[in-house]
């Protein structure tokens, strides 16, 4: 008879074992959960910074460089090819004037871009640059540039709207071709907000 109370004992303890080791299991799970979610909010300054490090993700100056006049290298050739694409449901035609062009580093060139608003109703569009490969954004700078600001158009409205750069003089030589992209957006809602 004697066993009874210590089984009783027994399981007693085991099931407040168990309700201890519950319980760690519990803060340790709510804690990676807590961790998921503040990498999570991390995780685009890291991204932005790793691009930085490393030159990836082809990002360009968002404001206006000046020229430096150090001189133009005519000893090499860049051929700087320009794409156009709409973001999902922008009802623009959006597209080079010419879609490459051969440039010395350190030489100033102009193109240009058209633009027409298919739609209905008025929009206001925001085109976003990347070059690539992305070790080249560093060395390509917009002097002026339409993605600076923001492109309103009304409906039906059309427009040529220009792009001045320069390839730097310091472009790592293995680098012969650059893309530059430019994704256009609706940014309607936002400017109205």
């Amino acid at each position: 008879m004697q066993k009874e109370p210590e089984q009783a004992i027994a399981t007693e303890i085991a099931k407040q074992n168990t309700v201890t080791n519950n319980n760690k299991v519990i803060k340790k799970l709510v804690l990676i959960v807590f961790g998921m979610f503040g990498f999570g909010f991390a995780l685009v300054p890291l991204y932005d910074v790793f691009c930085d490090i490393t030159g990836l993700n082809g990002k360009t100056n968002t404001s206006a460089a000046t020229y430096n006049a150090d001189g133009i290298d005519t000893s090499r050739t860049i051929t700087v090819q320009f794409i156009t694409r709409n973001a999902q449901g922008v009802p623009w035609q959006f597209e080079p004037v010419i879609n490459e062009m051969k440039v010395h580093p350190g030489e100033m060139k102009f193109v240009k871009f058209y633009a027409k608003n298919e739609a209905t109703h008025d929009i206001v569009g925001q085109a976003v640059p990347s070059v690539s490969p992305g070790i080249a954004a560093a060395y390509f700078q917009k002097i002026e540039c339409f993605c600076f600001t923001q492109q309103p158009l009304k409906a039906s409205e059309d427009v040529e709207m220009g792009l001045q750069f320069y390839v730097d003089l310091e472009l790592p030589p293995e680098v012969t071709t650059l893309t530059l992209s430019y994704t256009l957006y609706d940014v309607t809602e936002k400017v109205a907000s």
